[in-house]
């Protein structure tokens, strides 16, 4: 997988952080770059955490399902990309409030990171460079989510959903991508 597949996937998981980060700059009187910081530095933070953890529990497995590890790998990129549609399609957003507290950011970053530790399963499977993928990830994530904050603040919960469908989107194409390319043809 390279930079730019990496990419696609970091972005798609990041509108999970997206859609969060744009709420919390709805429910703040007055933005504050340091309100991006800190949301780009949790999320992003967790969106790094969440699929190294993922790759080094899937490694441990690897061995065992290396004959249906393209099928895993779409399944579950498929459901992730599914549910974040449906969550978005539903308007199920977690709850944020203006604070800025790590009480408060704490389980919203590992919840808007939870899709990344089965991602990180997957790129076990796929054999990826786990390093750089998570670099890579919590970098767009951190970008992403420092512009939700600002975008919420500015032009409300408008384009958050949207946001999330394309998200949910992509992933069902990359899971698809993987499968086919598995085999053969692509």
């Amino acid at each position: 997988m390279g930079f730019w597949e990496i990419f696609i996937i970091a972005a798609s998981l990041a509108m999970d952080a997206f859609a969060v980060s744009v709420s919390k700059g709805l429910a703040t009187p007055r933005y504050r770059v340091r309100n991006s910081i800190i949301c780009g530095v949790w999320f992003g933070g967790f969106q790094m955490l969440m699929p190294l953890i993922g790759c080094f529990l899937g490694i441990q497995f690897a061995g065992y399902i290396e004959s249906v590890d393209h099928w895993i790998a779409f399944v579950l990129l498929a459901l992730i990309g599914g549910n974040m549609i449906r969550e978005a399609m539903r308007g199920e957003e977690e709850a944020a409030d203006s604070s800025y507290s790590a009480l408060r950011m704490l389980p919203l970053a590992v919840a808007t990171a939870i899709d990344a530790l089965a991602i990180g399963v997957t790129f076990a499977f796929l054999r990826v460079n786990i390093w750089m993928a998570v670099l890579e990830i919590g970098v767009i994530t951190f970008v992403i989510s420092a512009i939700g904050v600002r975008i919420g603040s500015v032009f409300g919960e408008k384009y958050a959903a949207r946001a999330e469908i394309a998200g949910g989107a992509l992933l069902i194409l990359m899971g698809a991508r993987i499968l086919l390319e598995h085999l053969g043809v692509f």
